[in-house]
């Protein structure tokens, strides 16, 4: 019997623990159709049958859903407010900054964050919680091998003292790598952190609904501290920031005024 996409999502949930409801119809529609021809599969229920049996073409479902496109310093223009006016204002207030890098991907984000701390803190004094949903693509980022198009953006003084090259690879040094804490993470699911003082979460909401925003956003406050930053991506404005408690306070930077009410 023919599956349609409202079955696929209640199997996928109950294999995976991902609400695909959660992301926008359309846009995750086209990439599983995509995925499932590619495949030769006839339809969803035959996809989902061996989703259950075949581990790497699980592996590789989760991979192509979660979108994993990172580079380092990605819209650098964003990454030089952080470093010249926010990471100056919250280490004023404190030395010990708790920072989340959720949806991480393949580590790129976290690293260039541990990079501009540098200028601020020693290495020892730096520790990033990165998380992402897709285990494969977290042990790419534990390993730390980027390609020249990841690190295009990488200043050169960087470059020079926190990459080794070897063959077509830019490896990050383990100094850099010991910076950051992986852990698998639903953003949709899990427990959030608590008393972050800057969470970066950049180019990922954009594929879930407003419903699913929303949720987040309310997410994202309490897990920040009274004056905690939150970091979003290029076409993320939060229009209705004032709902959650929020204050832009740079374009794409938003401090957390006060708690929400439960």
């Amino acid at each position: 019997m023919p599956m349609d996409y409202e079955g696929f999502k209640k199997e996928i949930y109950k294999i995976s623990g991902i609400d695909l409801s959660s992301y926008k119809e359309k846009q995750m529609k086209r990439r599983l159709d995509s995925l499932i021809s590619k495949n030769n599969f006839n339809g969803y229920a035959q996809y989902v049958e061996e989703l259950k049996v075949n581990k790497k073409l699980y592996d590789e479902f989760i991979n192509f859903m979660t979108i994993n496109v990172s580079e380092f310093f990605r819209n650098p223009e964003q990454w030089i407010k952080l470093k010249t006016n926010i990471l100056p204002m919250l280490l004023n207030y404190n030395k010990d900054l708790k920072i989340w890098s959720a949806a991480c991907s393949s580590g790129d984000e976290p690293y260039t964050l541990v990079m501009l701390l540098s200028e601020f803190l020693p290495l020892e004094k730096i520790k990033i919680l990165a998380t992402d949903i897709d285990k494969d693509i977290l042990e790419k980022a534990k390993k730390g091998e980027y390609s020249e198009k990841s690190v295009a953006n990488v200043p050169a003084e960087y470059m020079k003292k926190y990459f080794n090259f070897d063959g077509n690879l830019y490896k990050i040094k383990d100094e850099i790598k010991r910076c950051v804490e992986f852990k698998q993470h639903n953003l949709l699911a899990d427990p959030y952190p608590k008393n972050c003082d800057l969470i970066v979460c950049r180019n990922v909401l954009i594929y879930f609904t407003e419903e699913a925003k929303v949720e987040i956003y309310k997410k994202f406050n309490n897990a920040l501290k009274v004056g905690g930053i939150l970091f979003v991506g290029s076409t993320e404005q939060i229009i209705f920031y004032n709902k959650y408690n929020f204050r832009p306070i740079q374009t794409f930077f938003y401090q957390k005024e006060k708690d929400l009410e439960q």
